[in-house]
């Protein structure tokens, strides 16, 4: 059964999803591939105490490692993608070709683009570390400036 809650952040809205209770959604107000409103199910804001906490803490500088238990859902070079995101560390960028390269597919970037900018748990699975072959900006389904503004703050450049 799915639900959903939504809070503030410094990037504006967040909406949390959860099948039966495990996040398995986060989305930013006007990203790109985000579902219709009516898949997320019921709102209850009771939902994601422990996922609202880490946020909070990842918000305030105080968290550079996700801890929440997800569940993510799409095809397994989809998860594959995902899983090789959620090791880029906190504050650092990987390309394309690098993400390919670790999954030993040199010639599958282009795949890792479509898989990224299709990635459900935006932020705790964090596809914006993912830049350019020359470390340019490119595609970010929350939007280039909020992309921006991510790096800054996990760089230290920022504080939102």
């Amino acid at each position: 059964m799915k639900q959903h809650m939504v809070i503030d952040s410094p990037y504006g809205p967040l909406t949390l999803v959860a099948d039966d209770g495990v996040l398995c959604g986060l989305y930013m107000v006007g990203q790109r591939h985000r579902p219709q409103e009516e898949t997320f199910g019921e709102r209850d804001d009771t939902l994601f105490d422990e996922v609202t906490e880490q946020l909070d803490a990842y918000f305030a500088g105080e968290l550079k490692e996700f801890t929440v238990e997800l569940r993510l859902v799409g095809t397994p070079f989809q998860r594959s993608v995902w899983d090789r995101l959620r090791k880029i560390p906190y504050g650092e960028t990987r390309s394309y070709g690098e993400l390919a390269e670790a999954l030993g597919n040199l010639g599958a970037s282009r795949a890792v683009g479509l898989a990224n900018g299709k990635n459900p748990i935006g932020i705790i699975v964090p596809c914006h570390r993912v830049v350019g072959a020359s470390g340019g900006l490119t595609g970010y389904g929350g939007g280039l400036d909020r992309k921006q503004r991510l790096l800054d703050f996990e760089s230290g450049a920022a504080l939102f």
